[in-house]
């Protein structure tokens, strides 16, 4: 979550108050940038005042355009060299303290300078990492912060990762005497509604060269914020030394975690130097407790629960890498509206506002470190499966950083509740991809090169991860991605694994629990058919599955013009695909019904990507028209006139073939003999207005909170025009900017940042960013021969 913004007057001021122990705040704003590589830019003399200025997050490469001469795997957007700089004065109440900074995610190869010394190089692009900035600091002086980033291979990831300094940056002030980061780890062994045990580790740095007596005093703080109870440790910590603090207690009638009631308690880890209190720490966390059972599945709090799970890739359409909280938020509301209560990082560690924002929601976590290990994958250059393909990335660096890269990821998120499994790896036993073996699966007809190591080698890297993941986390189980069984159970990989991840692989469900009774099962990676999810619900065994994928997503493309994913169950835009809306019927309580509409002629899998939510069709054509439905029953009328009303079956659809007419479509959805839902289409005229609707009322001035505005062609009934194509304009002015206008389209190679695209499916979505200035914010949309639509979206202080 964000911390106090530090203004902005020309040079950066940090003002860390001395009534205030442990200081954190935001370092976004105000860096100066350049893209292309300036070797004296390390050098605080460096004259950077030509350079652009602008606010983190930044994603360089979704401000480019998409073109074929980029590679289609990261989504034909270029890559490059960038340098960073930001320019700030200390202040005197930093004298005798030590100031940190923080980096959530830098792609890729960051190095950092902090007034021309070197402080070290981090080469993965998702890690969150941290240096010490105070030996090198000027006090009361001026001192020049200079990130150099790197990522001239375009073609390093099998998907779209974005350029840049594209997470947040925090600056960190404490005394010498301190928790540092990620010190703090609290676990709930045991929890009922009656009592539960939580035990609290508190590490404290020594940063002084005196032998130093430091008392840890911990408070528990209930969900309203009461204190529940005090708990003390008093230790000598050496020069230059630390030490772990432990404690344990009990907590009576806790409210237990769960996706149902994501309650959060609050660990205050004060630290004493004599009666001094020099630093304070606060970390939430959930009471709760789980295990994976090899014949009945996942249990939460003691009840059974099968994740419905969805993956999800990092980047958010058109805005690309860097993703602001207040999106991140809306799509995972939009999930669990649906049904979804877990979700899986593909395949990186996400940003850590996903975390928190998942511990709020409720929705369980699959945390992941790895796409690649020591050799990489196929990176498809034009097209997947087509030509050939290059294999640079972060394998380049696997072998120095990756148990480092492992267990920091574990050491930063182990304090949420919503997380259930450390994953080490995604797939890094596909056939051939680059492991291979004899006994293996086929998957995409590649031919085994003998050149390639054997699978055996996994067996080596993986006991070293595993240790990274125990050593900082032993409450967890350990999972991997599975996709070639055949393999990973002949070397043995599958049966070091706390817990089996398939992808893609629900045919062995039950040979494999048969032949590895002990074996926990869960689908890692999944299709949408019925199929895959009646593995899950006819066998007890099996704990869930994930589905891939949540959200279209940049990268792993076709051909030109094609750059992205369309296999989501919602579009860029956060909009429902038609399809998916029979994943709501299988996942969801709340009573829905959706209508779908084909040409007759198609064949009725749901899968198809023809199926519409309009009823413009040719005068008298045959047409399929489906009802998606939780509910027990559905009826169809047709301008008053009853088509239909039938059970909704396992696969909860009703379906039913008509000649068109003109009019109204209406689906009504009944329970116990009443109606609970209703989905009705009309009859679109012409197109005649532009229609705004917004997310929100307003927005705080803050300079990072974003507003979801809908637009929508409409006819002048105020019908949804859902087959026009419009060219639509947008335009902001006062105290906001235009963050991105999505169209949801990932064949439309108009560059992401363009204020002007066509709408799809009648719809386009646009994106609002405030400033950090109060005022109004002016929204203005625009449509070749409709009237424009303007709105007015107020920025607070």
């Amino acid at each position: 979550m964000k911390a106090s913004l530090i203004a902005l007057a020309g040079v950066l001021a940090f003002a860390a108050p001395a009534a205030e122990t442990r200081v954190i705040q935001s370092a976004d704003l105000g860096w100066r940038f350049h893209l292309g590589d300036v070797a004296e830019a390390k050098s605080a003399a460096f004259d950077d005042t030509a350079w652009r200025t602008l606010d983190l997050p930044h994603d360089w490469s979704v401000e480019g355009e998409f073109s074929p001469t980029n590679a289609s795997c990261t989504g034909y957007l270029p890559g490059g060299i960038g340098w960073y700089r930001k320019t700030f004065v200390t202040e005197a109440a930093w004298s005798g303290k030590k100031i940190f900074v923080t980096f959530d995610g830098v792609y890729r190869n960051a190095e950092v300078w902090i007034n021309g010394h070197s402080l070290g190089e981090r080469p993965y692009g998702y890690i969150t990492f941290q240096h010490e900035l105070t030996p090198y600091l000027i006090a009361g002086g001026t001192n020049v912060l200079a990130v150099r980033v790197a990522r001239a291979n375009v073609a390093d990831s099998r998907w779209y990762p974005g350029s840049g300094i594209y997470r947040d940056v925090w600056l960190t002030v404490t005394h010498p005497v301190h928790v540092p980061l990620w010190g703090n780890y609290v676990t709930t062994p045991r929890a009922t509604t009656a009592s539960a045990d939580v035990v609290v580790h508190t590490e404290v740095t020594n940063q002084t060269s005196a032998a130093t007596s430091v008392r840890v005093a911990w408070q528990l703080l209930k969900p309203d914020g009461t204190k529940i109870s005090e708990l003390a440790q008093t230790e000598t910590l050496a020069p230059n030394g630390g030490h772990t603090f432990s404690q344990w207690q009990t907590v009576a009638a806790p409210q237990l975690w769960s996706p149902d009631s994501p309650v959060l308690y609050t660990l205050v880890s004060r630290v004493f130097v004599g009666e001094e209190l020099v630093d304070e720490t606060r970390t939430p966390f959930g009471i709760r407790t789980f295990y994976f059972g090899a014949n009945n599945g996942f249990f939460l709090n003691g009840k059974n629960l099968k994740l419905k799970g969805v993956c999800l890739h990092h980047d958010g359409g058109v805005i690309g890498a860097a993703v602001p909280e207040d999106m991140l938020a809306r799509r995972l509301k939009l999930a669990k509206e649906i049904g979804v209560n877990a979700i899986r990082c593909s395949h990186n560690p996400m940003s850590p506002a996903l975390y928190d924002l998942c511990d709020q929601l409720g929705l369980l976590v699959m945390d992941e470190a790895f796409d690649e290990w020591e050799i990489g994958k196929r990176k498809w250059v034009k097209g997947r499966n087509v030509g050939s393909a290059q294999r640079f990335g972060y394998s380049a660096d696997f072998a120095e950083w990756a148990e480092r890269d492992c267990a920091d990821m574990v050491r930063r998120d182990r304090n949420h509740p919503s997380i259930v499994m450390w994953s080490i790896g995604n797939e890094i036993d596909y056939p051939t991809d680059p492991y291979v073996l004899a006994a293996t699966r086929a998957v995409e007809g590649f031919a085994q090169d003998e050149k390639l190591p054997q699978q055996t080698r996994l067996t080596v890297v993986a006991p070293k991860l595993i240790a990274a993941v125990k050593r900082n986390d032993p409450t967890r189980p350990v999972t991997m991605a599975l996709a070639n069984l055949v393999s990973s159970d002949a070397t043995g990989l599958a049966q070091m694994l706390d817990v089996v991840g398939y992808n893609y692989q629900e045919e062995d469900y039950a040979k494999d629990h048969q032949a590895f009774p002990a074996r926990v099962i869960y689908g890692s990676e999944n299709g949408r058919g019925w199929k895959q999810w009646q593995a899950v619900t006819d066998n007890p065994f099996v704990s869930g599955q994930f589905l891939w994928v949540g959200f279209d997503f940049l990268g792993e493309a076709g051909e030109w013009p094609n750059h992205g994913s369309q296999s989501g169950l919602f579009d860029t835009r956060g909009f429902l695909k038609i399809s998916a809306y029979q994943r709501q019927a299988w996942w969801s309580d709340a009573p829905m019904v959706q209508l779908a509409v084909s040409a007759a002629t198609e064949a009725a899998s749901p899968r198809r990507p023809n199926l519409a939510a309009h009823w413009n069709w040719s005068p008298g054509s045959k047409v399929t028209v489906r009802a998606f439905s939780n509910c027990e029953r559905v009826g169809l009328t047709l301008n008053g006139r009853p088509l239909a009303e039938e059970s909704v079956g396992d696969e909860r659809m009703v379906s039913v073939n008509v000649a068109y007419e003109s009019g109204q479509l209406v689906a009504v959805g009944y329970r116990d003999g009443k109606a609970v839902a209703t989905n009705t289409l009309n009859t679109a005229g012409a197109p005649a207005a532009v229609r705004v609707e917004l997310d929100r009322q307003s927005l705080p001035a803050d300079g990072h909170s974003v507003a979801h505005a809908v637009v929508s062609v409409v006819d002048a009934r105020g019908n949804l025009v859902y087959l026009a194509k419009d060219a639509v304009t947008v335009a902001v002015t006062g105290a906001g900017r235009l963050l991105g206008l999505d169209n949801g389209d990932l064949n439309d190679p108009t560059a992401p940042s363009s204020p002007t695209k066509k709408v799809r499916e009648g719809r386009a979505l646009v994106l609002l960013q405030s400033a950090r200035a109060a005022g109004e914010m002016q929204l203005t949309v625009t449509a070749s021969g409709l009237p424009p639509a303007r709105l007015i979206l107020p920025v607070n202080p």
